[in-house]
Parts: structure tokens; sequence; C-alpha cells
């Protein structure tokens, strides 16, 4: 990831709080239209509120953090590119033996279990 230490200008930052500050009045319209008018349909004011979301999710993506984001998006993208992911085959014998140890741990901690409680029930009779 690239590191870079440059300052920010104050208009930039006044601008990005703006830019934040109109996606939180969105959301909140969004939410409040969803509250207030309940005697629409459903479906509309569900639409209305992603409409919302979407919009401050527009807005809040030319901030300087929105172009962090998109930044340390494409790079997970390319980094995802390198991965080796295991097959299939691999995948189930892999999970086959996890689920293996998992019953066995559980085998061993019941018999423990009983182990302590008959202990327990023969001392106190």
């Amino acid at each position: 990831m690239n590191v870079k230490l440059e300052p920010q200008e104050t208009s930039a930052r006044i601008g990005d709080m703006a830019k934040y500050v109109l996606g939180v009045v969105l959301i909140a319209a969004a939410f409040t239209v969803n509250y207030w008018f309940t005697n629409w349909p459903g479906p509309i004011r569900g639409v209305i509120v992603v409409l919302g979301l979407l919009a401050a999710t527009a807005v809040t993506a030319f901030t300087s953090k929105g172009r962090q984001v998109r930044e340390f998006l494409v790079e997970s993208r390319f980094e995802l590119r390198k991965v080796v992911w295991p097959t299939r085959q691999e995948t189930w014998r892999t999970t086959a033996v996890i689920l293996l140890v998992v019953v066995v741990i559980s085998l061993l901690l019941a018999l423990v279990d009983w182990i302590i409680s008959s202990a327990v029930q023969g001392l106190l009779g």
C-alpha cells in the first residue's frame, strides 16, 4: 500500500467535511421519509432508503478517505488474483479432517466430563 504523507489543504478538509455532512443528511432524509410516510407502499419506501444510501455512498466516495478506500479495494483485488485457491477435492478433504477432529475432541471432552461428574457424585454420595 502506498503511504503518502502530504499535508492536506484546509479547503480540501472543509470540502470533505461538507461531503460527509451531506452524506449523513442524505441517510437521515432517507430514513425520515421511511419513518414519516408509513402510508406509502413498503417497496417504495425501501427503494427510497436504498437510493438514499447509494447517494450518500456516492457523495462520500469523492472525499480523501473515499479515494483511499477505492485504492485499497483495487489493491486488494490485485492481491486476490495472486491467491492459489484450493481445489474442490482439497477443500472436501480438509473439511472432513476438521469435522473428524471436532468429533474426536468432543468425545474426549464428554469422557472427561463424565469421569469428573462420576467422581463428584461418588464423593458426595
